[in-house]
Order: C-alpha cells, then sequence, then structure tokens
C-alpha cells in the first residue's frame, strides 16, 4: 500500500539545500529563490513561519518540485515496509507501563477527531483545527498521523504508543572484552555472596593489569541484570534455600478433611527458664504436641526434658483416649517420632536401621498411614504456626517475667537467667495458655473462618466417623516395647534388671517376643506379643527373695511344689499308656527267625606281621628340670601380669557403664560376645552403681551419664 505522504512534511530552505533531491537547489540562496520565483509563501496552507529559536520560513512537501516529491514518497515506502507487523507492535503495547498506555490512547483521541473533521474541510484544515483546540502544534499531529498511515483503524491504538522504550532497546550498548565478563560473573555469583561494587574493583583492576577492555560500574551492573536472570543469581549466591524463595509455596487443601481425620506432631523448645526437680540449674524444657490438621486445633501435648518416645507415645495415647484413633499422622524425621515403638515396621522411616524381625510399631497396628514431612522443611509441618503463637503469647506471659531466654542467642533480654518458673507453675501456665489458644475466635484459617479451632473442631467431629479404641488397643500407646529373646530353658523375659515369667512362656522359649511396658510402672508386669504384633499373653514382675528370707523361700518352695504337680499331672494326662505296658507289649511280639546263610568261596587271609608303633627308643622325662620350669613359668608370668595390670589405667565408673552397655547391645543385637564380656557384664549388673546408671540413662539419655 503506496503511502500518501512521507515521513517528512515540512522543510527548511537550509534541509532543502542539504536533501540532495532532484530539481532542489543545493544552497540555501538557491532555495529562496526557487520559492520566490514559484510564490510558494502564497498559501498559508503550505508555508509557515517557523516558531521557535531562529525564525524563518519552512515549507510543505507538496510544494517541491515533481521528482524531489516522487522520491521522497519512495523512501518513505521503503521505510514502511519495515515497519513491524501488527502481532509485535501489539506484544511492545502490551508491555507498556499504564502512563504510556494512556498517552496512546489520548493520541487515538485526537486522531479519531481529526478524521471526523477531515470529512468535510479536508486533513489539512482538520489538522490546523484540531492543532488549535487541542494545544498541540500542527508537526506533531502530522507525525501521529504518519505513524498509522496504511495500517488498519483497529490497530492505530499500539502503533501511537510512545515508542522510547524501543529507542532504548535499540540503543548501541558499550563493549568490552569477554575475559572482562567472565571473571565478573566468576566472581559475584559465588555463595559468599560479595557485594558487586568489590567484584567490580578486583576485576577493573585486573583488565588494567592485562589491557583489557572493561565498562564502567553502573554499566556493568545493568550488564549482569540483563544478561543473567535474577534467579540464576539467586541461586548462585544464596542456594538452594535462596531458589526456594524464588517460588510460591505449596498450597495445601484442607478443606475436604475432617476433624481427626489426620493429625501432625512436632517438638518446640520454650523459651523459659524452669526450675526442674533434681536439676541445679534450671533448664529450658521441651513440649511434644499433637495437632489437628482439620481445625489447627491442639489435640494433646506433654513436656520432658528433651524431646523422647516415651513423651510422644503418652501425648498420642492421651489424644487416642480422649478423641479416638486418627487415620493419618504427619511427623518430620526426628528421633522422637521415627522409633520402633510408635513407627516400627514403616518401610519409608528416615531413621534407625530397618531390619526384617522389627516389631509393627503402634501406628501400622492401628492402621494409621504415616506421613513424613521433609526434613529441615518446617513449612510441610502446620503445628509450627501453632509454635509462632506459643513463642509470643505463652513464652513471654506475665507470669514467665524474668525467665524469657529469647529465641535466639542474640536476643537475650537484659534480665536473662534473673529467674526460674518452679515446674509445677510452668505447667499449669502452659495448660491454661493451650486451652486458651484453642479458643481464641476470630481465626483467619479457610476451614475456621472467623470461629475458633474449637468450635471448628466440635462442629466437624459432631458428624465425622471417628474411630474408638478397643481395651486390647490401650495396650498399644501406653506401653514401651523391647523385642528381645526369652531364656532358651524356662522362657523368662529379662528387662532392666527385672524377671518376668508366666506359665505359658515355656512354649516359646528361646523366641525373639515384643515386650509392651508402662516405663514408669515397670513392676506391674510385660504385655508379651509376637513379631508380627499377636498378643501372646501377660508376664508378672519377679520380685527378688532375700537369701536369708525363710518365709520367700518357703512361698518359693511351695509354689514350686505347686507346679511340679501340675506339670505331672499334664504330662500323666498326655500318656494314658505306662512305658512298662508298652515294653511288655513289644516283648509279647513273635521274634522273627533269620535262615543262616552259607558261603560257597571262602579265601584264606595271608599271615601279617604288625610292626611297633614306635620303633625308637622314647627318651627318659626328667622330673626335676620339669618342676623347675614350671615355676619359673608360673612366678614369671604372675609377675608379668602384675606388670601390666598395674601399668593400666583406671577405668572410671562412666567408661564400665558404655562398656557394659556396648556388650549388652551386641547380646540383645545377635552378635557374638566372649566369655569373659559375658561375665563383666554380669558382674555389673549386680552392682548398685551400674542399675542406677541404667535407670538414669533410661529416663535421661546419654547426658545422665557424662
Amino acid at each position: 500500500m503506496s503511502k500518501s505522504a512521507p515521513d517528512r512534511e515540512w522543510w527548511s530552505p537550509a534541509a532543502l539545500a542539504q536533501s540532495g533531491l532532484p530539481d532542489v537547489p543545493g544552497t540555501r540562496q538557491g532555495v529562496d529563490a526557487l520559492a520566490k520565483r514559484l510564490d510558494w509563501r502564497a498559501d498559508p496552507t503550505l508555508a509557515r513561519r517557523r516558531s521557535g529559536r531562529g525564525g524563518g520560513w519552512e515549507y510543505h512537501w507538496k510544494l517541491l518540485p515533481v521528482r524531489a516529491q516522487a522520491v521522497l514518497l519512495r523512501s518513505s515506502e521503503a521505510r514502511e515496509e519495515d515497519r513491524a507487523d501488527r502481532g509485535t507492535v501489539w506484544a511492545y503495547f502490551d508491555a507498556l507501563a499504564e502512563k504510556s498506555k494512556e498517552t496512546a490512547r489520548e493520541r487515538l483521541r485526537v486522531i479519531q477527531k481529526i478524521e471526523h473533521l477531515a470529512a468535510p474541510m479536508g486533513r489539512h484544515l482538520a489538522v490546523v483545527a484540531v492543532s488549535k483546540d487541542e494545544g498541540v502544534s500542527e508537526r506533531t499531529l502530522w507525525n501521529w498521523l504518519s505513524l498509522i498511515e496504511g495500517v488498519d483503524p483497529a490497530d492505530w491504538l499500539a502503533y501511537l504508543a510512545p515508542r522510547h522504550r524501543a529507542a532504548k532497546a535499540n540503543r548501541a550498548t558499550a563493549e568490552a572484552d569477554q575475559e572482562f565478563f567472565d571473571r565478573l560473573k566468576a566472581d559475584y555469583l559465588r555463595l559468599e555472596a560479595p557485594s558487586f561494587t568489590s567484584c567490580y574493583d578486583r576485576v577493573a583492576d585486573l583488565c588494567k593489569t592485562r589491557g583489557w577492555s572493561y565498562l564502567e560500574e553502573r554499566t556493568a551492573r545493568r550488564w549482569m541484570d540483563r544478561n543473567v536472570p535474577r534467579v540464576t543469581q539467586v541461586l548462585a549466591r544464596e542456594g538452594e534455600r535462596g531458589l526456594a524463595k524464588c517460588f510460591p509455596p505449596q498450597i495445601r487443601d484442607r478443606s475436604m478433611l475432617t476433624a481427626l481425620e489426620a493429625v501432625n506432631a512436632d517438638c518446640h523448645k520454650i523459651d523459659v527458664f524452669v526450675a526442674w526437680p533434681g536439676f541445679d540449674k534450671p533448664v529450658r524444657p521441651q513440649i511434644v504436641a499433637f495437632q489437628d490438621l482439620y481445625s489447627n486445633k491442639i489435640l494433646s501435648w506433654r513436656v520432658d526434658l528433651d524431646p523422647n518416645k516415651v513423651a510422644v507415645m503418652s501425648a498420642f495415647g492421651e489424644l487416642v483416649e480422649k478423641y479416638g484413633i486418627m487415620r493419618h499422622c504427619l511427623f518430620d524425621n526426628g528421633m522422637e517420632f521415627a522409633n520402633k515403638w510408635l513407627t516400627g515396621g514403616a518401610k519409608t522411616r528416615f531413621r534407625f536401621k530397618i531390619r526384617e524381625d522389627d516389631a509393627l510399631g503402634v501406628l501400622p497396628q492401628m492402621g494409621i498411614k504415616i506421613h513424613w514431612a521433609k526434613p529441615a522443611h518446617g513449612q510441610a509441618k502446620p503445628i509450627e504456626r501453632g509454635f509462632k503463637d506459643f513463642a509470643d503469647r505463652i513464652a513471654k506471659h506475665p507470669a514467665f517475667a524474668g525467665a524469657y531466654v529469647g529465641n535466639t542467642p542474640l536476643a537475650k533480654p537484659e534480665n536473662y537467667g534473673s529467674r526460674a518458673i518452679p515446674l509445677d507453675q510452668f505447667l499449669a501456665v502452659l495448660d491454661r495458655e493451650i486451652k486458651a489458644h484453642n479458643a481464641r475466635p476470630g481465626r483467619a484459617t479457610p476451614n475456621a473462618a472467623g470461629r475458633s479451632f474449637d468450635e471448628t473442631f466440635a462442629e466437624s467431629y459432631a458428624t465425622a466417623p471417628i474411630r474408638k479404641a478397643t481395651p486390647e488397643q490401650h495396650r498399644l500407646w501406653l506401653m514401651g516395647q523391647e523385642v528381645r529373646k526369652l531364656h532358651k530353658t524356662h522362657g523368662q523375659f529379662h528387662l532392666f534388671d527385672n524377671g518376668y515369667w508366666a506359665d505359658w512362656m515355656n512354649e516359646f522359649a528361646g523366641q525373639k517376643v515384643v515386650a509392651r511396658f508402662d516405663p514408669e510402672h515397670l513392676h506391674e508386669g510385660l504385655y508379651i506379643y509376637s513379631l508380627a504384633g499377636e498378643y501372646l499373653g501377660f508376664a508378672e514382675c519377679r520380685a527378688k527373695t532375700g537369701f536369708f528370707d525363710l518365709v520367700g523361700a518357703q512361698m518359693q518352695g511351695k509354689l514350686d511344689r505347686k507346679r511340679r504337680k501340675a506339670e505331672k499331672e499334664a504330662l500323666a494326662a498326655q500318656r494314658p499308656m505306662s512305658v512298662s505296658d508298652l515294653a511288655a507289649e513289644l516283648a509279647a511280639q513273635d521274634v522273627p527267625e533269620t535262615p543262616l546263610v552259607a558261603a560257597k568261596v571262602v579265601e584264606l587271609a595271608p599271615v601279617r606281621h604288625r610292626k611297633p608303633v614306635v620303633e625308637r627308643q622314647l627318651p627318659v622325662p626328667d622330673a626335676e628340670l620339669d618342676a623347675r620350669a614350671r615355676v619359673f613359668e608360673a612366678e614369671f608370668g604372675q609377675r608379668s601380669a602384675q606388670r601390666k595390670e598395674a601399668e593400666k589405667p583406671a577405668e572410671t565408673a562412666s567408661e564400665r557403664f558404655w562398656r557394659a552397655l556396648g556388650i549388652e547391645q551386641r547380646i540383645e543385637a545377635g552378635d557374638a560376645v566372649t566369655t569373659e564380656e559375658e561375665a563383666f557384664l554380669e558382674r555389673m549388673k549386680r552392682l548398685p552403681e551400674y542399675r542406677a546408671q541404667r535407670t538414669a540413662y533410661e529416663k535421661w539419655g546419654a547426658q545422665a551419664i557424662g
């Protein structure tokens, strides 16, 4: 499509003299003479005085000779072929700021006004009229019209948009050697995250030394942002944790859940000093809490010195007894949750070695599906949001004033360590504040919708299908568990210096079983299960009898006689025929006679003379020499042993405990131990010191031994 006007419509005499157009003089004086001779100033619409500095006249391109007009039109058509297609122009328009888009809309309004007036009075008069009415110069209006020449009116808006961004994009950029760019990226894109200025200064100094060209700092910074995406820069300077921040977190919809369908649990160290019984120094206790995923209500909790499986099992048991059995549990990979008491048999645990003879944990036996949150990823556990409230409303409670320690070592208050809260007072405030946490109205979660966690849970709990625990299941969550072999002859189970036995255990002597027990009441007995989780029976704790306790010995003897009598009666019931009757029946049977078979071929064996076993003469033993050798060996060996024993450093109480514990763990694992190690372990078990150490280790862990 041919354009009706060139890109430039108004020309000054000086510009015409330098244009090189055909039939146009090459000097300003020649152009003025041509204008005077052809009377170009007669039509005020084609000739006008120049505004601004210098003044003078300028003339419309239609006053030029015909050949000059043809050249201008051809140049305009050639440039039109280079015009961007409508898709590119609209994409450019869409990327503009709203202010630039509003400018394009204003230009379109003015152009549409010109087109409306051009029908009755012509385009030139319309431009003049609109210029006066809108306060826009005629030159500017003609430039706008040139932008949409030959363009569909539906696309005028995009073509009228300001082109400053395109000009900026096409602007020539400064150049530098590739060595400068390579070294700048190598220094800047690293995990130490140095400042850009320090990186630039180092690389610029190197370029000066090597004679390489380089950019100015501001230009180099723009080059870095333009050529290295922001996400790439974040990954290089902040690592994978920084990279994770560049992407929005996953939003998990919990609206399809019901109350108690799924729970999650975690541990939180409370930022308060507590005076713990038995400890000289104040401690920061840990809370283990279970939270309902539908309502965010805290269902149960326990407090202890550190996270441990006993506290987790106790909190889990309270949850099940009070509310029921959930269907899903979300844990992290902490050892207190991934322990075999709770999750044994789960194939996706992150902790402990998984063995074929592992006993099933409480959750698999109750049909609860276990889910493991991503390690070191707090967003995967909703209970972390509740712990944030704990850090504000509980740790900073007025009742704990002076005992608050700060949430980081750098955030210690000035009154740090000035007070420690008694344990009973701490637990009372904690219980009251957790209940207030659940009852606080105005919760903004989608499921709560302005209600409290208690109200949200109660509404769904009233209609949800809830599984209640049976008395048999009750034994599961309140009991710890140990997998050990029963005694190979009588089937007794030995645990923590206590013996547990019942008559039925003889049937399983030497087999591996699972003992479930209440860690706080070991003398109440054990519940014995098979490795597959089948309940076998109850075993009572056998009390030790004093060495000279006559009454105890008489009672034990009476019990033994009663057992022997019962077993003899049971054996008699199993043998209705005596062995003498069986022998008489066997003797009464006819004995078959075997006929004698005569040999038909007889071979005589040759006579052989046996040689003596020892042909040489044996030496006569010297009794005196042997006696002196035995005396020397005994005396020298005793002195050597005494010297080695004296040189050996004395073994501390804690070293003896860890040595005995290691032997005991190897025996439980089925590994081979020496006779000396077994004897050492038996001696240690008889010592009150070792029993006290073992009790402290089971209750508080390795920190109690040192």
